[in-house]
């Protein structure tokens, strides 16, 4: 038995040469199963929990196939790689639905550093301490999945200086997140914060991993992966979570994987220590992606993101194996030997490629992609 396992995904649409168009309000409107964001220049849909990963590659197809038939209705338009305004457009914020309090807090505190697209990965985990131990290692190693996805390194029609600009800029809420060490500390935690308005409500808990439910903080029941880039590749985005998957597993059978427990820092500042490791870890994968320096929390030492990733790779290689999904895991392997979607754009404007070229390029070639794996693994669309 496989574990449970959904994405929220937002992206943008525009025109193929890559302008980003605030289309939010009529997609919401006419297509079921989207939802708006403050900035109409973004659109989500979510997948359901699944165990299957061939169900869970025609849940992520299909409702990006309905949504291009639809744009190719409203005019040129198709979907657009990327995780931040590549070519234009993060001087000014354009509201989704001017009336709603929320998207006005959202704007007046943040701007358009919010104005970003992303894939959030959702895994079930029913146990709540099992939860929070699984919470503790995957924000230790958040930074890795950050570098196999950053697709980022563009803002406003420049390099920006990261292979995630998006996660650079991102506002992380609030500034300080401790390693919850048990649910009641995350419940204690939470109705602090929520007193204090650092956070104006549940849902605001923005960090690179949090625990998820039905009603947070008391009723939890899957860890939710929110750092990594829109890696638009849907083989890409299943190659990140049974990655994931398979960790976790590892984790299940081996309870020395929880960072507060086994790591070699000193037991007295322990969890300081490892919040420290994150949170620079997590600045450096957004910057240099997979030729990131990063500290491991284990013992503290230097490991370039490549290495550690290809480290764990062959320790959870096994457990994907064992439950069948190993062929779903093996693409991580091309993204070490290839470079992330960032590194690749990056190596065109070093050999000339313009901006603009680079995006459409990127624009066509995922089109082209999303047709030949719809066709090839789901069923049509009925009309």
């Amino acid at each position: 038995m496989l574990l449970s396992k959904g994405f929220e995904v937002e992206m943008y649409a525009g025109t193929p040469q890559g302008e980003i168009v605030g289309l939010s309000d009529r997609i919401v409107a006419d297509l079921e199963g989207f939802t708006r964001e403050p900035d109409t220049r973004n659109v989500e849909y979510t997948t359901p929990p699944l165990s299957s990963y061939d169900k869970l590659l025609c849940a992520l197809l299909r409702p990006r196939q309905k949504l291009r038939g639809y744009l190719k209705k409203l005019g040129d338009y198709t979907l657009i790689p990327g995780s931040t305004l590549s070519l234009a457009g993060s001087d000014r914020f354009y509201r989704s639905d001017p009336n709603n309090p929320y998207h006005s807090f959202i704007e007046q505190t943040y701007g358009t550093k919010v104005v970003t697209a992303s894939i959030h990965i959702n895994i079930g985990i029913n146990n709540p301490e099992l939860l929070m131990r699984a919470i503790r290692l995957i924000r230790l190693e958040a930074p890795l999945y950050l570098a196999l996805s950053a697709s980022s390194p563009f803002l406003d029609g420049r390099v920006a200086g990261h292979n995630s600009t998006r996660w650079a800029l991102f506002p992380k809420t609030p500034s300080y997140v401790p390693l919850f060490e048990s649910h009641s500390h995350f419940i204690k935690w939470t109705e602090e914060q929520l007193e204090a308005k650092t956070l104006k409500n549940v849902r605001h808990l923005w960090c690179s991993v949090r625990p998820n439910g039905d009603r947070r903080p008391y009723n939890l029941n899957r860890l939710e992966l929110r750092i990594c880039d829109l890696a638009f590749s849907p083989i890409v985005q299943l190659a990140l979570v049974a990655f994931l998957e398979a960790r976790l597993w590892q984790l299940f059978e081996d309870p020395t994987l929880d960072p507060l427990e086994s790591s070699n820092l000193p037991a007295t500042t322990r969890g300081e220590d490892l919040l420290a490791i994150a949170d620079s870890n997590e600045i450096a994968a957004a910057r240099d992606g997979l030729d990131a320096q990063l500290r491991h929390w284990q013992d503290g030492k230097v490991i370039r993101a490549k290495d550690w990733i290809e480290e764990i790779y062959q320790q959870v290689w096994p457990y994907a194996r064992q439950r069948g999904f190993s062929c779903f895991l093996s693409p991580v392997k091309k993204i070490l030997r290839e470079g992330n979607e960032a590194q690749k754009w990056l190596k065109q404007y070093e050999d000339g490629v313009d901006l603009q070229s680079i995006m459409a390029s990127a624009i066509a070639a995922l089109a082209r992609q999303e047709l030949e794996l719809s066709d090839a693994l789901c069923q049509p669309l009925v009309a």
